[in-house]
């Protein structure tokens, strides 16, 4: 593709403002999804999707076409951060996790975009983003059977949930494998929409609180709250979304035949990645990431300006402040939401590494059984358990232990 693509396929006028709605339509379902499971505000999400996005762009000089939104990576610590210590101290290891974007752009900035792959590989990356799906997973099955998240109570009768969250994870299969055009790209959303139909012969729904809730409000902003115990535990599960945002970038410059890690510069897409999800969680938001969904309807649709992502920002903005629509967002009911949770899970249960090789075994399996397991280290005051000490002893061992030697004779093979 020549290097003045974008221009060529830049469309103008209102033909801008249609597909930057367009793009917020593809993002919608996953970007209100998080902030549902976790127990946050939807209209923050929205506000702080659109926000981010613009922060992004300003940091880039609007030359890289991505939406920035809510990220599933993050939904279990979320989750175990609000019932342990609060929304106010979770945003505040939120906030520190966006830190951690930035002080990898400046290692960038330094050394290079090698250094990234050399402190992150798939080997370290993998598992760490396994180990949050597995995690997951019972909180996922406890939802679709309609119980809460930990499986304590039960919400909905167990047969009516399951007939309503099966028919929502077989739209949302269906979608994904014979979806043509756009409504592949959504099938979260059709997901959802199914599944909520599907809830109103079963009396799930009730719309009193979207008949009660005013058309304009303010979202319910939340001001983080310090917590060191929170920020030990957060922070290490940047680690994958991180070397994530590098694939990305790869993958929209393939897209629109444009190198994106040297213009503007994998070390301020990756600034401009932290200081959005930075400023998202100043404000109760869940950490933004980049959408491959929109990524996918970039390349369907090939309109490459980054003005339509700005539009798109907008609209999520403007979202934001319409009450009803955080009100009817909450009344999806919880086996639909357990149901397109269990799909998500299927982006982060993953690993791409050779496990033949004893050193790749070993750190994979020690994050795997400390992370799954629930490993914890305590010092004093100091506490560190989980995802987090599973992702730190990942870096830890990637950096020490001896890799294999290349030998001449390997070489020549």
């Amino acid at each position: 593709m020549p290097e003045n693509a974008v221009n060529e396929v830049a469309p103008s006028g209102v033909k801008q403002v249609l597909v930057g709605a367009q793009m917020l339509f593809v993002a919608f379902g996953a970007l209100v999804l998080v902030p549902l499971l976790t127990g946050l505000d939807p209209n923050v999400a929205l506000f702080t999707a659109g926000a981010g996005t613009l922060i992004f762009q300003v940091v880039t000089k609007r030359k890289v076409p991505v939406f920035l939104a809510s990220s599933f990576a993050f939904i279990a610590p979320i989750i175990y951060g609000v019932q342990t210590w609060g929304i106010p101290a979770t945003m505040c290891g939120l906030v520190a996790a966006g830190g951690l974007y930035i002080v990898l752009s400046l290692l960038i900035r330094w050394r290079g975009s090698g250094i990234l792959i050399r402190i992150l590989p798939p080997v370290v990356t993998g598992p760490v983003i396994m180990v949050i799906g597995l995690i997951l997973a019972p909180v996922a099955v406890h939802l679709a059977m309609g119980r809460t998240g930990d499986g304590a109570a039960v919400l909905v009768p167990e047969p009516t949930a399951l007939v309503i969250s099966m028919i929502s994870l077989l739209t949302v299969i269906l979608v994904s494998l014979l979806g043509k055009g756009m409504l592949r790209l959504i099938p979260i959303l059709c997901g959802i929409i199914v599944g909520y139909i599907v809830s109103i012969p079963f009396g799930l729904i009730s719309l009193s609180p979207v008949a009660k809730a005013p058309w304009i409000a303010l979202p319910n902003f939340v001001l983080p709250e310090w917590n060191f115990q929170a920020v030990l535990f957060i922070v290490p599960v940047a680690i994958a979304p991180a070397i994530e945002h590098f694939g990305d970038v790869l993958a929209i410059g393939s897209i629109t035949g444009k190198n994106y890690l040297e213009d503007p510069g994998i070390q301020n897409t990756m600034l401009g990645d932290g200081l959005a999800t930075s400023f998202a969680s100043f404000l109760g938001g869940p950490l933004n990431t980049t959408y491959s969904e929109v990524t996918g309807a970039v390349a369907l649709i090939k309109v490459f300006n980054p003005v339509i992502m700005t539009w798109a920002a907008i609209f999520a903005i403007f979202l934001a402040f319409v009450g009803k629509v955080g009100a009817i967002l909450q009344t999806i009911p919880t086996p639909v939401m357990g149901a397109i949770m269990v799909v998500g899970l299927n982006t982060l249960v993953r690993a791409r590494e050779d496990l033949m090789e004893p050193r790749n075994l070993t750190i994979v399996a020690l994050i795997l059984v400390f992370g799954i397991g629930g490993m914890s280290f305590s010092a004093g005051e100091f506490t560190i358990q989980g995802i987090g000490l599973a992702g730190l002893l990942g870096v830890f061992l990637n950096l020490v232990l001896p890799r294999k030697k290349v030998t001449a004779a390997s070489q020549d093979a």
